[in-house]
């Protein structure tokens, strides 16, 4: 992964949430033109009844941005 100076976490218990999750991270980058995603991880963990995904996205400032 290259380096980055900032992470954002996105992370739902809940599967209409998990649903949504990739176009409230889509809305976030195109809000935020100024960063440059440089990796992310894809993170799901369970219980007997619980299910959590998590996204970190990991970033930088864009150069001459």
């Amino acid at each position: 992964m290259e380096q980055f100076s900032g992470v954002k976490v996105f992370s739902t218990t809940l599967a209409r949430d998990r649903e949504a999750m990739g176009e409230g991270i889509t809305r976030w980058i195109a809000a935020h033109p100024e960063l440059e995603v440089v990796g992310h991880e894809v993170r799901q963990s369970s219980d007997a009844e619980f299910h959590c995904l998590s996204i970190t996205v990991f970033y930088r400032d864009r150069v001459g941005g």
